[in-house]
Parts: C-alpha cells; structure tokens; sequence
C-alpha cells in the first residue's frame, strides 16, 4: 500500500494521525463486538453456533484489549514496539479464528461467515496499521 493510499484511507497525510486513526477505529470495533458478546452471549450463541459462555470470555477479553489499543490510540506518538504487539496480535486472532472454524467449533452457517468476516476485517486492521507504522518510521529517519 502506497503512502498516498494510505493517507486518502486516513484522509491525512500525516503519518502519526493515519496510525492514530487505524488503531482508534481498531479500538472502536474491537470493543463493539466484545460488548456484544458480553451482552447477548446467549442469542448470538444460539445464532453463531458458539457456546454462549465461550463468548462471555472472548467479549471480556476484547473488551480489555479494546481499552489497551484505545490507550494506545490516545498517546500523541504511539511507540513502535506496542504498535507491532497490536499488529501482531491482531494477525494471531486472525489465524486463530480460521484455525478454530476448521479444527475446533462446529457453528452454525451464520457462524462460519462471521468468523471468516472477523479474521479478514482484524486482518485488515493489522496491515492498515503495518502500512502506517512504516510510513511514519520511514519519514523520520
């Protein structure tokens, strides 16, 4: 992805406010879902195929990951190295939904297509803040 890519995504050029943006609106919607997972554990879990307690736990999990990646957001000049644990971490969960839709849960249709959506949408977070991060290293060496 070219910088200029990358800043019409953002709408900015500037490199920290792009990063600042992808991992808010990381924040946002990772929050989001683990609300709702904690909230309505049960009807999603009926609707997804997934055992609603398994979804009490992955929904308190996101929700404080949510909270780290919204500090992080905040800070003026995020640093590098939680940056790439966001990045990284965001790739694992990824593989990990794909991973636990072929090997381990039996869900529903509605279920398996949610699953793959969240692995490519928690995907694309990471590689809009991969982008970002090396743009921003690459304009202040």
């Amino acid at each position: 992805m070219s910088a200029t890519q990358l800043a019409a995504l953002a709408r900015t050029t500037e490199p920290q406010t792009a990063l600042s943006r992808f991992l808010a609106v990381d924040a946002v919607v990772t929050g989001a879902n683990g609300v709702a997972y904690l909230v309505a554990s049960g009807p999603l879990g009926r609707l997804l195929g997934v055992d609603p307690g398994l979804l009490v736990v992955l929904g308190a999990v996101l929700v404080a990951y949510a909270g780290g990646v919204a500090l992080l957001a905040s800070r003026p000049r995020p640093a590098a190295l939680p940056v790439r644990a966001v990045i990284e971490t965001n790739l694992a969960w990824a593989v990990l939904s794909v991973l636990a839709l072929a090997l381990w849960l039996t869900p529903s249709t509605a279920g398996a297509v949610w699953g793959v959506f969240q692995a490519v949408v928690v995907a694309g977070f990471a590689a809009l803040q991969h982008a970002a991060l090396r743009v921003r290293q690459s304009r202040s060496e």
